[in-house]
This record gives structure tokens, C-alpha cells and sequence, in this order.
């Protein structure tokens, strides 16, 4: 599951064990040889789809963790790209990451649900950040995300499918957020993290709820499920106002 350079299990039980931003400065150095990092294929599908809906002047990363997604907006935006991540020891590392060439890349310490900015951004992408946040928390992030987009700005993320029970990704995933869930009810600080929170539907009237028009596009570079729908798709919520 891991590589060679990834952490240990060690290492990893240390961060389980830590509050949320003081375990990812802890896998920070080796969170790249990690399955949680987004895979490249996920990035280049998402640049692809908005490449195709762009041009964008400015772009932020929210919980940009290491940078992959700040990648990504380099490719589609023309000033400047902004990285918001609470943690120290990811912002480190993708300082060390970030291209010289292309558009300006800031990087900012900061919390996602109080986000230190104007509306100043044409663009706002988050690449799998809202499985740290408990469904009653995404209204409030989603009016910050409002706040600091420009009019007719948009908020990009992608979602896939969720798996089948026939599948045994349903079985880990189910069995990873009841561990979690354990975990947090006789364990502090709460360490939030969980795969099966985030209901596309819910999260939809939600962002409806906050200001934004809210479109599915779909990325054909992962095909179709057995009914016709897309495996994955791009969220792309605009502010309406």
C-alpha cells in the first residue's frame, strides 16, 4: 500500500493518534508516497475539465496539503495561485514543490472554515479535503468559499462514485470510518477523517443553500458505471451574486 519512502506504521499509528493538523505536520515529508495523496490521474482529468472552462486569472487551493492542486491551477490560471492549508509541515512542503515559472503561487497558513481573504479569486478548487470536515461544518465552509470568489467566480472538486456493497472498497471504506468513529469516541484530540460523510446530494443543496449555481460535468477519462453514470465528476458551483 505504501512504498518504500512512505511512512512507517509507526509513524502512521503517531499521527492517528494526534489531533488533525498536528498529524499531517507529522506525515507531511512523506504524505507524496501515499496512497492519500490524489492520484495524478484525478489531477490531469480535473485540469483537462477546466482548461475547457476557463481561462482564470486567480485560483486558491483550499486545503492544499502538499500542493498537487496548486499543480493544477498553475496550468489554468493566468496571475496567481493561492495555497490555504492549516498545516505547517504540508505548506513546507509544497513551498519546496512550487515552479518558478508560470503564474505567482502564495502560500498562506490558514483554516478553511475562516479563510483570510477577500473576494479576490475567480477560482477555487479543493482536491479530497472534505472528509475532515463533519457534515454540519460544510455550510460554514461553503459560505467562506462564497466570500472569497469574485461574482460568477466558481468552487471545482471532484467526486467519484460511491462503491457498490457488492464492492470491497464499500467493505474498507465502511470499516476505515467505523474505526475512526471508534477511534474519536474514547481518544483526544479527535482526529477527523471520514470517506462515506459526504453525500453528493446533501452537498449539492447545500451549496445551493450558500449563493452558488451548482453544474455536474463529467470526466470521461474514467469511464461509465453499468447504468450509464459517470464513475467521476467535476462539482463546479459558481457564485450566483
Amino acid at each position: 500500500m505504501f512504498s518504500p519512502e512512505g511512512p512507517s506504521l509507526r509513524e502512521l499509528a503517531v499521527q492517528a493518534l494526534s489531533s488533525v493538523e498536528h498529524g499531517y505536520d507529522l506525515l507531511a515529508p512523506k504524505f507524496d508516497h501515499t496512497p492519500f495523496r490524489t492520484p495524478d490521474d484525478i489531477l490531469e482529468a480535473v485540469a483537462a475539465a477546466l482548461a475547457r472552462l476557463g481561462p482564470f486569472a486567480d485560483g486558491l487551493d483550499l486545503c492544499c496539503g502538499t500542493g498537487a492542486g496548486i499543480d493544477v491551477l498553475t496550468r489554468v490560471c493566468r496571475r496567481s495561485v493561492t495555497g490555504v492549508d492549516f498545516s505547517a509541515g504540508m505548506l513546507d512542503v509544497a513551498g519546496r514543490h512550487a515552479h518558478p515559472e508560470g503564474p505567482r503561487v502564495h502560500l498562506v497558513r490558514g483554516d478553511a472554515r475562516a479563510l483570510p481573504f477577500t473576494p479576490a479569486f475567480d477560482l477555487v478548487v479543493s482536491f479530497g479535503a472534505f472528509g475532515h470536515f463533519l457534515p454540519r461544518e460544510l455550510p460554514g465552509l461553503f459560505r467562506q468559499v462564497h466570500s472569497v470568489l469574485r461574482p460568477g467566480g466558481g468552487f471545482a472538486f471532484p467526486v467519484s462514485a460511491p462503491p457498490r456493497p457488492t464492492s470491497a472498497w464499500f467493505w474498507i471504506l465502511l470499516g476505515f470510518d467505523t474505526a475512526m468513529r471508534v477511534r474519536n469516541a474514547v481518544w483526544r484530540p479527535p482526529f477527523v477523517m471520514y470517506y462515506r460523510a459526504f453525500r453528493l446530494g446533501s452537498v449539492l443543496d447545500e451549496l445551493e443553500r450558500a449563493g452558488f449555481g451548482t453544474e455536474l460535468h463529467a470526466l470521461p477519462e474514467f469511464g461509465r458505471r453499468a447504468d450509464g453514470s459517470p464513475r467521476a465528476r467535476l462539482v463546479v458551483a459558481r457564485r450566483l451574486s
